[in-house]
């Protein structure tokens, strides 16, 4: 990724962290983005302490002007945009069955996690078109194949953020701008999964054909389809599961 210019939404923790640091890594200049200042300096400093290029920009992506600056700031510090990832993400524990669902709720979701994505990547095509190519990356999850009862609003973004993956890859194509999505299933995470049990874990591991996943296997996924030996690649959906979305009985409840 030597030469690419990364924004990455939601990385001062969990899998946009590792998706930023890994991005590093591999040579890409990164812009570090969300709420958390503290947590999104302290990102940008271990990039720094192993010798990548690296920002923070804090930003509420539910605010469509917050949106269109993030990109031109991380664009004019990092000298250009190439590569979008949209991993922020939101959650309610107010989503409900449609009959159960508040408006406000499900206005709220579908903004933080299928609006706000149109808004960077609205803003960041002008950026790519500059810039000769481009890749985006949207962070969706298999739950918008495979629902989950009771989260109609999480399940409705993230298969709208689906269907605009498509709807760029068509559009943009000619200017040599590729969208993929990546649909993690279950991936370990340091907070939520701190304290869980050997029952836990042996019941979620027999979900998968492989082992449990964790952030590093997404940020793999994102440098393919970043980089230019994935430039065949565009529109597509990879599953990202250990195999559970295709073995009968497997499912994570």
């Amino acid at each position: 990724m030597v030469g690419e210019r990364a924004l990455v939404t939601g990385s001062t923790s969990g899998i946009g962290r590792a998706l930023a640091i890994r991005f590093a890594r591999e040579g890409a200049a990164v812009c570090v983005a969300g709420r958390d200042h503290e947590r999104g300096d302290a990102v940008v400093a271990e990039i720094l302490a192993s010798g990548g290029a690296a920002c923070f920009f804090g930003a509420d992506l539910t605010d469509e002007r917050e949106c269109s600056s993030l990109v031109a700031s991380a664009s004019a510090a990092l000298g250009g945009l190439t590569v979008l990832v949209n991993n922020a993400a939101s959650s309610s524990r107010d989503d409900a069955a449609v009959a159960d669902l508040a408006t406000e709720v499900w206005e709220a979701v579908i903004r933080a996690n299928l609006t706000a994505p149109f808004w960077l990547c609205r803003s960041a095509i002008g950026e790519m078109t500059n810039a000769g190519h481009g890749s985006i990356i949207n962070i969706s999850t298999r739950q918008a194949e495979r629902a989950s009862k009771n989260f109609t609003a999480y399940v409705a973004s993230k298969a709208g953020l689906n269907g605009l993956t498509r709807a760029i890859a068509v559009d943009y194509a000619d200017r040599n701008i590729r969208c993929n999505t990546i649909s993690p299933g279950f991936i370990l995470n340091d907070s939520r999964d701190a304290d869980m049990d050997a029952t836990r874990s042996a019941r979620y591991e027999a979900m998968h054909l492989t082992r449990l996943g964790v952030a590093d296997d997404v940020a793999s996924a994102a440098v393919y389809f970043a980089c230019s030996e994935s430039e065949f690649v565009t529109g597509t959906n990879l599953q990202l599961d250990g195999g559970s979305s295709i073995a009968r009985g497997l499912t994570l409840g």
